[in-house]
């Protein structure tokens, strides 16, 4: 099996990460980190959330934070939204792109959006309509697509099911997540074949969490069927606050450092991105998941890489 030459990550830490943290973090220091992860050669940051203030107070500033950061020229600033309103919101800050998220599982988008699966489907018709109509780019997220903390094991077909009603209001990319860390490396193989058969032209991107330590071993599978799209966070900050047990996902530069060991080109400075990581560390103050950051790069990796001859 071959492994893709290039990938594309995509920083979610100031939206999934800094939405659970217990503490509200200043806006200040949040346009502070989204900027500084500008410079890493990211070209896509999912900087915040446009949800009611009352179900994620955490990124109530998400206006004041898009209004301040710094954009740099290539790097497109996401948020992810759960409606028409969100949508507005979004287009009142200069969003480029938007991330429309439904579960897989009833009882899991219940508790994450009050809403049904068939309800968040419908409000997403209307919300892709205007976004589209704005130029938008669209992801549209499966949640729980591997496995929910109140249902257990999710069926592929619902998976498939729901790809094919967002595909249909024409988003650019499906986007299948982890959100609980339940997925295994045979899973996801499993999955992602099953829906790149079906859906041929389709880009897939994935969400893993590292819950239960398989973060990584999941990229890898999902690398071995042709996925070149990833989220991760800075320092495995993350969680969903819907969904018992959802610790953090995969850090940004853990997954960084393995895939540009590995040869393959991720356009991310390494040293930067590190240096992002032990900054929000050091914002929080408690120690963060990632090991990269701790134990430093492997010798031979350099911020061009070399291979050995």
């Amino acid at each position: 099996m071959e492994l893709p030459t290039k990938v594309q990550i995509i920083e979610v830490g100031p939206r999934d990460g800094f939405q659970i943290e217990p503490a509200f973090i200043p806006t200040e220091q949040k346009i502070r980190i989204i900027n500084k992860l500008s410079e890493t050669g990211l070209r896509r940051i999912e900087a915040t959330s446009f949800v009611h203030p009352k179900a994620i107070p955490q990124l109530a500033d998400a206006a004041e934070v898009m209004a301040g950061i710094t954009r740099k020229e290539g790097v497109s600033y996401m948020a992810l939204v759960p409606n028409v309103k969100g949508v507005d919101r979004a287009l009142q800050a200069a969003v480029e792109e938007i991330n429309l998220v439904v579960s897989a599982s009833e009882s899991h988008n219940k508790n994450n959006m009050n809403m049904s699966i068939a309800e968040s489907l419908k409000a997403f018709r209307e919300a892709a309509k205007i976004a589209l109509g704005n130029g938008m780019r669209i992801t549209g997220s499966i949640g729980t697509a591997f496995g929910c903390p109140f249902e257990g094991r999710v069926p592929p077909r619902k998976v498939e099911e729901i790809a094919q009603e967002l595909l249909a209001m024409g988003v650019h990319e499906v986007c299948l997540a982890d959100t609980t860390g339940m997925a295994n490396p045979s899973q996801v193989i499993g999955l992602v074949s099953r829906l790149r058969h079906q859906f041929k032209d389709v880009e897939f991107r994935l969400h893993f969490h590292n819950t239960r330590g398989a973060g990584m071993a999941n990229v890898l599978a999902a690398l071995f069927e042709g996925i070149t799209i990833f989220d991760g966070s800075i320092g495995g900050l993350g969680g969903c606050p819907y969904a018992p047990g959802a610790t953090g996902n995969i850090p940004t530069e853990d997954m960084v450092h393995m895939l540009e060991s590995m040869g393959i080109d991720t356009g991310i400075d390494l040293p930067k991105l590190v240096d992002c990581a032990k900054m929000v560390q050091e914002l929080l103050g408690r120690e963060l998941p990632g090991q990269v950051m701790k134990a430093g790069t492997v010798p031979w990796l350099t911020k061009s890489r070399q291979t050995d001859e």
